[in-house]
């Protein structure tokens, strides 16, 4: 059993999502939408860390949801793909993929986005994990990673649009490709199977 089976980081992760959306609908005063005050407290608004230096920003807006369909949401694909990626990555593997891609993303973000344009959400780090899982299961057989690829970028451009942080999507996706990419391509596999066929002929 892997350190991230044990921990259980998924449910960890979407636990605290979890309390810090109750959090920001208790002070807001709204479980629908989060209020204004708590994204312009928490969100990441790129004046703010450029100039005021509020870099704990990029950390904390990847708690942060817009309202209850965007917690929901996120918080279904993440107990997918996480789930997928407990069954691959060790437990600081599996938190390097989560953050690394979520800060990732923030940091494009930071140079494309709008100067004043809040951002929230943990799709960045979902599209991380997500990232990692697929490529390091095409790696870990050998097969091709061109399709990994392709269901990927694909996957990306559905979850595009307006009001949608694009940047912070593609981001976490290219983190999570390219750890998944080194971790299959460095760890030997622990087990190696090997495919027999056998035929039968009726007379």
């Amino acid at each position: 059993m892997s350190g991230s089976q044990k921990f259980k980081p998924t449910i960890i992760l979407i636990a605290l999502n979890t309390a810090f959306y109750i959090y920001t609908s208790v002070v807001g005063g709204d479980f629908l939408t989060t209020s204004n005050n708590m994204i312009l407290d928490y969100s990441q608004i790129n004046s703010l860390v450029l100039y005021n230096f509020e870099y704990y920003r990029l950390f904390t807006s990847l708690f942060v949801h817009a309202n209850m369909a965007h917690f929901a949401g996120n918080m279904v694909f993440l107990l997918i793909f996480g789930l997928r990626s407990e069954e691959m990555f060790s437990l600081p593997e599996y938190l390097s993929i989560y953050f690394s891609g979520g800060l990732t993303g923030n940091l494009l973000s930071l140079l494309l986005l709008p100067i004043n344009t809040p951002s929230v959400g943990a799709s960045g780090a979902i599209f991380a994990l997500f990232g990692a899982s697929i490529i390091y299961a095409r790696r870990s057989f050998n097969q091709s990673i061109i399709g990994a690829l392709i269901y990927a970028f694909f996957l990306l451009f559905l979850s595009s649009g307006l009001g949608v942080n694009n940047y912070a999507h593609i981001g976490g996706l290219v983190a999570g490709l390219l750890i998944g990419y080194v971790l299959a391509t460095r760890r030997k596999p622990e087990t190696r199977y090997t495919v027999s066929y056998s035929y039968s002929t009726f007379p």
